[in-house]
Order: C-alpha cells, then sequence, then structure tokens
C-alpha cells in the first residue's frame, strides 16, 4: 500500500510540473514548455494508472486532484505572481480537508 502511495505521489509531482510547464508554453506556442507539459502529463497519467492497481479509484483520484489542485495554487501564488485573498486561501484550505476527510471513511 505504501508503493502505492509513492506512485500517486509521483504522479502529482509530474501532474503539477506539466501544468506549471503549461502556463509557461503560452498557449503551445512555445517549443519546450510545451514538450515539457506533454511528458509531465503523460508521466502522471502512467503513474495514476498504476496506482489505481491498488487503490481504490475514488481515493486516488481525491487525492491526485485535490493535492495537485492545492499545489497549483500555491506556485501561482508564491511564484507566478497571481493574487491571493483569504477566500482563495480558505478554497485550498476546503480542498485539502474534503481529501483528508474522503481518506478518513476508508474502503469498506
Amino acid at each position: 500500500m505504501g508503493y502505492a502511495y509513492g506512485l500517486l505521489a509521483g504522479a502529482i509531482a509530474a501532474e503539477v510540473a506539466g501544468t506549471t510547464a503549461m502556463k509557461y508554453s503560452e498557449g503551445f506556442t512555445r517549443l519546450w514548455p510545451s514538450i515539457g507539459t506533454v511528458v509531465g502529463y503523460l508521466i502522471a497519467f502512467t503513474l495514476l494508472a498504476q496506482t489505481l492497481k491498488t487503490l481504490s479509484v475514488g481515493t486516488a483520484y481525491a487525492i491526485w486532484a485535490g493535492v495537485g489542485t492545492a499545489a497549483v495554487a500555491l506556485i501561482g501564488t508564491l511564484f507566478l505572481g497571481e493574487s491571493s485573498s483569504p477566500v482563495k486561501i480558505a478554497g485550498i484550505a476546503l480542498i485539502v480537508a474534503g481529501v483528508v476527510v474522503l481518506n478518513l471513511g476508508g474502503a469498506h
């Protein structure tokens, strides 16, 4: 089970890297960031698919999407000059809380 969470962490990192590269691709008009986007998502989906051999799809996808969304939002705020507000921070906290609650529900 720990191995599956390691794969999931890799899938999240690849998705975050791909999304960040997409920002720099300028609508897929710049070659290297565009290639980085495609490679990042290819790795992300490959690792996510491997994760689904062990984890339930609901749990794996909730973690992948929730943590990825929160990470990209934080990267945007901290490194890409995007605005931040208490409402945006609360939204990120709610996403993380939702992922935690889903995991606490366990697999039945």
